[in-house]
């Protein structure tokens, strides 16, 4: 892989004007196309074969006036009743304008019943009924409901619009999310290369990458379903991994061109070997989201096709576009400060002269304690991930509900109403769809409706509706609890495991426990039950891509189970914050609420795969010095100490990225840009530069140890390429013979 890369390196080099020409077109059409198909998204959550699946699908094929999605107008008055004469008036013309929508199928009278209308009087609700999913309305449907209110606001009456419609189509902004990474990112690159083309370069080539990767998640959206979130999420980590790869070759380049080496050659070996460590960083980073489809869930498979799409276009970009402006910019890259000293080391390898290597003192020092002392260091920095992952024993995956949401949106407004007006669980009903069989005998029904009235969860229950043929009815659950609410899992549990099975005993009737609220805990049951083989799955993956590369055991034993610690401390953080509620006011959090259930699954594969970054990036140093004939201990200093300064800039700017997003309003994004901001900055810290280092000294050179019947069997994947610090030919041939002019024609002889 590293002869094609490299030539790929030169040729952008050589070629630079019609590889950024070419880029810029495909962007530009890319985004152009976007915009004209403009799919848009959608958020689906079908899960199949689940029970609340089965019960939509029964309902779609029985009674599909009651298949589609619901929702909530919410009217309330801070001034007299809802039934005074006023208000009342232009409550009725808006229900009759919600009538007139064609997608509506039927629309409830908020005062005809006291069931309708609040204790105090002051809130009153009308259910509206579609023909359709939520997926399938889309927002054009809920722009029209939305736009329906003039005629009781005239009348002094508030309008909120809550439910299934409005609440999963709801509006989703990011806030100043990509500006603050972007801010962040400029000034850390500034800082730790001194030179405005090296802290550009890096930023263009992860925005271009991310427009294109962006644009064709949209297209991708004409083909299948892509979730609301799954832009935002792309952004996060398309920013965070687009900006680490070009920094990983940046870094590179700058080395070699410091050490003397033409330009056009420094930027075909860096291709050859930093590139080639950022392909297999970002194919192990695509692998490891493609490996999301194992939740059997299309949400949550069409956001790893998204993320794993943005990740491959920002590879792509590394290799091809980033080398193409490495050849614009040229030396400048360099600090001024280190200009001319590259300049005369390229004299110096022009002439055959040895060129004397620079240290990287204070992190040598670090990596030398660390290497020294590998008990004392490897014990408290494992006691200190151990007490970070503490919390996620108590890890309870679900759904944050309207409730989460800013105060002045719409649906948290309904909801809030509601909840005031007529209990916690009314925002959270749930459907149960009965199938009578064969018999079609109504008078389970009767059943059915005491024995969960009867549960201590349930604060109240509609009159049957049966469909037009009678074989099928439906009833409608409250519970006493909000829909995020632990007790409101339980509760649907128990009435699948005994309420239900016990009612219909001695019946051909099936009852199925549906709606939205039920639809989101079968989510989360379902990914629940495939995280530890997905897991299984990827920490397998990169244990064999680790032991071709490194050509070890223990190397990739110990990255899985070290990965394993970070990601089990990220997970500890998240739920500290998002589910116990500390330092929530913090980012913005009214209160604390479950973990989002496809969170620990998409964490757990976009950090598996980041941290190959980082896991390359050492641990080839690493044993590149080891090849060279120095001690385990020496080996693990100098590769620590060559690597910490970009390992740690990366790490900044990732974290940096990440945490701009904590300022959504999603309480999904907001978790995964702690949740990924938390594994990076523990794993560039106490993982690579404490845990990395005392491992690899106190296991010494078993470290590199293969069978050598393994050895043969394995394909030969050489991550870093040749780095041999001499000349290479191809350098001389470029040069000449004779002596170059002045060193700048060494960094121009091939352009």
């Amino acid at each position: 892989m590293s002869n094609w890369l490299y030539r790929i390196g030169r040729f952008s080099a050589r070629h630079r004007g019609w590889v950024v020409a070419g880029w810029i077109v495909l962007a530009s059409a890319a985004v152009l196309m976007n915009r004209t198909v403009d799919a848009g998204t959608v958020d689906n959550f079908e899960v199949p074969g689940v029970e609340s699946q089965e019960a939509i699908d029964l309902l779609d094929e029985r009674f599909p006036e009651r298949s589609g999605a619901t929702a909530m107008v919410v009217f309330h008055t801070t001034v007299g009743s809802v039934t005074d004469d006023d208000a009342s008036a232009g409550i009725v013309a808006t229900v009759a304008e919600v009538r007139a929508l064609p997608e509506v199928v039927a629309v409830t009278e908020p005062l005809a019943s006291e069931r309708s209308i609040s204790a105090d009087g002051t809130t009153a609700f009308a259910a509206v009924q579609f023909d359709d999913s939520a997926a399938e309305l889309g927002t054009d449907v809920l722009d029209a409901l939305l736009d329906i209110a003039p005629a009781a606001e005239a009348a002094g009456v508030q309008v909120e619009y809550g439910g299934e419609l409005p609440t999963i189509l709801k509006e989703r902004t990011t806030g100043p999310a990509e500006m603050i990474g972007i801010i962040a990112a400029l000034i850390i690159l500034f800082v730790t290369f001194r030179s405005v083309y090296s802290a550009i370069l890096p930023l263009g080539v992860a925005v271009l990458g991310l427009a294109v990767g962006l644009s064709l998640v949209g297209l991708m959206g004409s083909l299948i379903d892509i979730p609301s979130v799954a832009p935002r999420l792309g952004t996060m980590i398309g920013l965070g991994v687009g900006i680490d790869y070009a920094l990983f070759i940046l870094s590179r380049h700058r080395d070699h061109l410091e050490a003397g080496m033409a330009l056009e050659e420094s930027i075909g070996r860096t291709n050859a070997t930093a590139g080639q460590a950022v392909v297999v960083a970002g194919g192990t980073v695509v692998v490891a989201i493609l490996g999301l489809q194992l939740a059997g869930i299309p949400f949550v498979a069409a956001l790893g096709y998204s993320a794993s799409l943005v990740v491959a276009i920002a590879v792509a970009v590394a290799i091809t576009l980033l080398p193409a402006l490495l050849g614009f910019a040229g030396p400048r890259v360099l600090a001024k400060t280190h200009r001319q000293p590259a300049e005369r080391a390229a004299v110096a390898v022009a002439s055959g002269d040895a060129v004397e290597e620079t240290g990287h003192s204070g992190w040598v020092r670090w990596a030398h304690w660390v290497a020294h002392h590998p008990w004392r260091s490897g014990l408290a920095a494992t006691l200190v991930l151990l007490t970070l992952s503490i919390p996620v024993l108590d890890m309870r995956l679900g759904q944050a509900d309207a409730g989460t949401d800013p105060t002045s949106t719409t649906h948290r407004q309904a909801y809030d109403l509601l909840a005031e007006g007529f209990g916690d669980g009314f925002n959270g009903p749930l459907l149960l769809t009965i199938d009578l069989g064969e018999s079609a005998d109504p008078a389970v029904l009767e059943v059915i409706s005491a024995a969960v009235a009867a549960d201590p969860g349930i604060a109240a229950v509609s009159p049957a509706e049966l469909n037009a043929v009678g074989d099928t009815a439906i009833i409608t659950a409250i519970p006493t609890t909000t829909p995020q609410d632990e007790a409101t899992s339980d509760l649907v549990h128990r009435l699948r495991d005994t309420t239900l099975p016990d009612a219909t005993e001695g019946t051909d009737a099936t009852a199925l426990v549906g709606g939205p609220t039920a639809g989101f805990i079968d989510q989360s049951d379902k990914i629940a039950d495939r995280l530890p083989w997905f897991i299984a799955a990827v920490v397998t993956l990169s244990f064999l891509l680790l032991m071709t590369v490194f050509r070890s055991i223990l190397v990739p034993l110990k990255a899985a189970l070290l990965n394993l610690l970070s990601i089990g401390a990220a997970y500890g953080v998240v739920v500290a914050v998002f589910q116990w509620g500390w330092g929530r006011s913090l980012i913005g959090l009214d209160e604390a609420v479950p973990i989002a259930s496809f969170v620990p699954m998409m964490m757990f594969a976009i950090l598996f795969g980041l941290s190959m970054d980082y896991e390359v990036f050492i641990l080839s140093r690493i044993r590149e010095e080891y090849h060279r004939g120095h001690t385990n201990i020496d080996s693990v200093v100098e590769g620590l100490g060559a690597t910490a300064k970009v390992i740690t800039a990366a790490a900044l700017i990732m974290i940096s990225v990440f945490l701009g997003f904590v300022a959504s309003d999603d309480p999904v994004v907001k978790m995964m840009g702690v949740g990924l901001a938390t594994a990076v900055a523990v794993d560039a810290t106490i993982v690579r530069m404490v845990l990395v280092p005392s491992t690899m000294a106190l296991v010494g050179d078993p470290n590199w140890w293969l069978p050598r019947w393994l050895d043969r069997l394995l394909p030969t994947l050489d991550i870093e390429g040749d780095r041999d610090t001499n000349p290479p030919a191809t350098l001389t041939a470029a040069v000449g013979e004779d002596p170059p002019e002045s060193a700048t024609d060494v960094f121009e002889v091939q352009t």
